[in-house]
C-alpha cells in the first residue's frame, strides 16, 4: 500500500518528540535542507512544536513562489511555469513528508490535534494554487502550444499531468464553483482525519485478557508468551492480552479453540466504527460519499467514481467493474466450495455447530494440516524476521546487481527503525531505506510504503517501509507467518519502485502513477518469496540454521491455492463495495443513505456466504478514505499485471538478466514518465492476459 499527502505538497511519512507548542524559528530544521549526512531526515532534532510554524513558512514561500511564476514577463514555458510551480515548495514538501508518516507510524493526541488543526489550512492553500486564474492562464498557455515546445515524453507527461489535475481541481470553474468546492475539500480534509483517527482509537480501545489457562486452548506457546507480554505492558501482569492488531487477532483466530473468545475478538473486529458512540464513522463516512459525490457533479462527472477513474489505466468505472465482476464470477463458486468443506470438518466434531465467519481461520488451519500434512507452526521457525527481511534484499540484489547494507548514526523516530543504504553495481548511491515492523498503540494497523524525500534528477531518494508483524518475544525472534512474508516482499517490491526510479521531474518519479499501476512492483515482488530457489536462499530454521527441507516447499507449493476462494471473496467483495458507494448518482439518495443498510443490500446482491465479511467494510474503510477512493479495484487490476509479468520470468529463468534489466529500465525506473500501458508493453511486449492470474490462483475453470 502507498501512503500519499492529499494536498499540493509532498507525500510521506512520520515524527519523533513531544516539545510543546512554542514558536520554532531559527532552530526549525524544516526552514532549511537537512544538515544531515545523506539529508536525511533529523529525527533527533524535530519536535512536535516544529511542524506548525514550518507548515506555515512553508506557505509562505510557496506563495511568493508562484507570485514570481504568474508575475513573470517572459513567454510562459516549460521552464518558467511548469518546471517553476513543481519547484516552488521545499519547506513544505519537507514537513510533509515527515509529518504524514508519523500521524500513521507515530501518532499521539498532540499530533492529531495539530493535523486537524492545519487540515483546513492546508486544504485552502492547495485550493488556492489550484483555482489561481493568472497560474492557471500561463500553465494552459504552455499546454496549448505543447506540440510546438520539442518536449521530450517525460516533459510532455508532467505538462499533461498538471493540466489535468488543474482542470479536476476546479480551474474552469466559475467564481460559485470555485468557492463551493473550497468548501467541499475544507470539509473533506477533517472529516477523513476524523473517520481514520476513529479506526485508531478503536483499535487500541479493544483489549481481551484472559486470565484463565483453560481459555488459552489451542494457542501455541510463542503466542502465548506474545500475550504474556503485551498484559504486562497493559499493567495487568499475570494475564494474556489479545488485541485487534493483525499480529493478535489473526492468530488468535487461527489457533484458539474457544469459539466464543473468537466470535469476540472477531465481531469487535468488523465492528469498528459503529456503536453509535464518539468513535462511530457512519456519520461521517456519509458525510465523505455526500461532498465527494457533489463535488463530482460539480466538476461534471456523474459520480465520484467517474471522476476519480478518469486518470487511472481503467478509465471508466464500467471497465473497473468489468474486471471485478469476471472476478468475482470464479471467486464466489470457489469459498462456496471451501465453506462446505469447513462445515464438513466442524460436523465430524459432532458438535452440531454451523460454520460462522469467525470460525473460518481456525478451521482452515485444520483443514490445512488434514490435506497438506502442513500447519503455520510447521513453517513459522524458517521465517525469522531478519532472514526474510535479507531474502528480500538477495532477491533485488540478484536482480538488479544492487547492494542494500545497514547503515548506523542515521536519526530515527522509534527504536524500532532500521536504515539501510541501497547503492546501485558501480557503488554510486541509489538511496536511502528506513524499516519499521513492529505494531504499538501509535501506529496504524497494516503495512505501507512511503517516501522521505522523493527521487528527482539527481536527488536520490528516502523511502521508508512500514509493518505490524509480530514482535519477538524474550528468546524467540520474531517469527513470520507466511502471509506476513508475503506482505514484507510486497512492500518491498513498493520501495524498489521508489528506489530505483530515475525521473528528471518529481511529479513523475517513483510511485506517482496511476493507482491501479502502482501496485506492479509491489505484487510482482511476492512472487519470489515463494519460489523453491528463493526459499532455499533465505528460510533457514530459526534455531538450527537448517535450509526449509525440500519436503516442506513441496507442502507450501502445494498448497498455493488453498483458501483463494476465500482471499479472493472478500477483497473483491470490499473492492465492488467502494464501487458502489462511489458510483451513486442521486445526491438525496446520499443525504439519506444508511451505510449499513447500504452495505447489506450490496452485499447480498453479490450474493456473498454470510461466513465471509468484506474485507473491509464502511466504517474502518480506511483504503477509500484515503487515496484509494473509487480505487481498491486497483489490486485486482495489479493483480491480472502482475501474474501475467511474471510469467516472463518464468519463460526464461526468475533471475534471468535480461528480463530483469528490461522490468527495471522499462517499470521501476520509469515511474510515470509515459502512459502505464506503454511502460507495461515495452516490458512484456503485449497487453497483459488475465489467464495466468486465474491459474495461478487455482480460480481458472473449463
Amino acid at each position: 500500500m502507498i501512503k500519499n499527502a492529499v494536498t499540493l505538497l509532498a507525500a510521506s511519512c512520520m515524527i519523533c518528540s513531544c516539545a510543546t507548542q512554542t514558536e520554532k524559528t531559527a532552530d526549525n530544521p524544516f526552514f532549511t535542507e537537512f544538515r544531515t549526512e545523506y539529508g536525511v531526515p533529523p529525527f533527533d532534532k524535530i519536535e512536535l512544536g516544529h511542524y506548525e510554524p514550518a507548515f506555515l513558512k512553508g506557505i509562505e514561500e510557496q506563495n511568493k513562489a508562484i507570485d514570481a511564476i504568474v508575475d513573470n514577463p517572459e513567454t510562459p514555458s516549460f521552464e518558467n511555469t511548469i518546471v517553476a510551480l513543481e519547484n516552488s515548495s521545499p519547506i513544505l514538501d519537507r514537513t510533509g513528508a515527515i509529518f504524514y508518516n508519523m500521524t500513521d507510524a507515530e501518532t499521539s493526541d498532540s499530533l492529531t490535534a495539530l493535523s486537524m488543526k492545519m487540515a483546513p489550512i492546508l486544504s485552502e492553500h492547495s485550493d488556492n494554487i489550484s483555482l489561481n486564474p493568472r497560474l492557471f492562464q500561463r500553465l494552459k498557455a504552455v499546454y496549448e502550444q505543447k506540440q510546438d515546445l520539442a518536449l521530450n515524453g517525460e516533459q510532455a507527461r508532467l505538462l499533461d499531468k498538471m493540466y489535468k489535475q488543474f482542470v479536476r481541481s476546479g480551474a474552469n470553474l466559475d467564481s460559485t464553483g470555485q468557492a463551493r468546492l473550497r468548501a467541499i475539500n475544507k470539509q473533506l480534509s477533517t472529516l477523513s482525519i476524523t473517520f481514520s483517527n476513529n479506526v485508531l482509537n478503536e483499535n487500541n480501545a479493544f483489549r481481551l485478557f484472559v486470565d484463565k489457562e483453560d481459555d488459552l486452548a489451542g494457542l501455541p506457546e510463542w503466542f502465548r508468551q506474545s500475550a504474556v507480554e503485551e498484559a504486562k505492558a497493559a499493567g495487568q501482569p499475570g494475564k494474556w492480552l489479545f488485541t485487534l492488531h493483525n499480529a493478535s487477532r489473526l492468530p488468535f483466530l487461527q489457533y484458539s479453540a474457544n469459539r466464543p473468545l473468537r466470535e469476540k475478538i472477531y465481531t469487535a473486529y468488523i465492528n469498528r466504527g459503529n456503536h453509535g458512540d464518539k468513535n462511530d464513522n457512519k456519520e461521517t463516512i456519509r458525510q465523505i460519499i455526500e461532498l465527494r459525490l457533489e463535488k463530482a457533479k460539480l466538476l461534471g462527472y456523474d459520480s465520484f467514481a467517474d471522476l476519480a477513474l478518469d486518470n487511472t489505466m481503467a478509465k471508466t468505472p464500467q471497465k473497473a467493474l468489468d474486471l471485478l465482476n469476471q472476478l468475482w464470477r470464479h471467486a464466489l463458486p470457489k469459498a462456496r466450495q471451501e465453506a462446505a468443506e469447513l462445515q464438513k470438518m466442524m460436523d465430524k466434531e459432532g458438535k452440531g455447530e454451523k460454520l460462522a465467519a469467525w470460525d473460518w481461520w481456525y478451521y482452515t488451519e485444520k483443514l490445512r494440516e488434514e490435506k497438506f500434512d502442513l500447519t503455520e507452526e510447521d513453517v513459522k521457525p524458517y521465517f525469522k524476521l531478519e532472514n526474510v527481511r535479507q531474502g528480500a534484499f538477495d532477491v533485488a540484489s540478484k536482480l538488479y546487481g544492487i547492494r542494500i547494507e545497514p547503515i548506523t548514526g542515521i536519526p530515527v523516530y522509534n527504536p524500532d527503525v532500521t536504515t539501510f543504504r541501497v547503492s546501485d553495481a558501480d557503488g554510486s548511491l541509489i538511496g536511502l531505506l528506513y524499516l519499521d515492523y513492529f505494531p504499538r498503540p501509535g501506529k496504524s494497523g497494516g503495512a505501507w510504503m512511503s517516501n522521505y524525500r522523493e527521487q528527482q534528477d539527481t536527488i536520490r531518494p528516502i523511502i521508508c517501509n512500514v509493518g505490524s508483524f509480530t514482535k519477538p518475544v524474550g528468546d524467540t525472534p520474531s517469527l513470520l507467518t507466511i502471509d506476513e512474508v508475503e506482505t514484507l516482499f510486497h512492500e518491498f517490491g513498493h520501495a524498489l519502485h521508489g528506489l530505483l526510479s530515475r525521473c528528471q521531474y518529481r511529479g513523475t518519479s517513483g510511485t506517482n502513477v496511476a493507482r491501479d499501476f502502482v501496485e506492479l512492483p509491489s505484487q510482482i515482488n511476492e512472487h519470489w518469496a515463494v519460489e523453491p530457489e528463493v526459499l532455499k536462499m533465505y528460510a533457514k530454521h530459526y534455531q538450527t540454521g537448517e535450509v526449509i527441507p525440500d519436503a516442506l516447499i513441496e507442502k507450501l507449493q502445494s498448497q498455493q491455492t488453498f483458501n483463494q476462494g476465500f482471499t479472493m471473496t472478500e477483497l473483491l467483495a470490499a473492492a465492488l463495495l467502494d464501487m458502489d458507494l462511489h458510483t451513486l448518482t442521486d445526491a438525496d439518495q446520499v443525504k439519506k443513505l444508511d451505510v449499513m443498510a447500504f452495505e447489506k443490500q450490496a452485499m447480498d446482491k453479490l450474493g456473498l456466504i454470510p461466513e465471509i465479511a468484506p474485507r473491509y467494510r464502511v466504517t474502518y474503510f480506511n483504503h477509500i478514505v484515503g487515496g484509494y477512493a473509487a480505487g481498491y479495484y486497483s489490486y485486482s487490476w495489479a493483480n491480472v499485471l502482475d501474474n501475467d509479468a511474471f510469467e516472463a520470468f518464468k519463460e526464461h529463468g526468475i533471475f534471468d538478466k535480461p528480463t530483469a534489466d528490461s522490468f527495471r529500465h522499462n517499470i521501476l525506473e520509469r515511474g510515470d514518465s509515459e502512459d502505464p500501458m506503454t511502460l507495461y508493453t515495452n516490458f512484456r511486449g503485449a497487453e497483459p492476459s488475465v489467464t495466468p492470474m486465474l491459474r495461478n490462483l487455482g480460480l481458472l475453470t473449463d
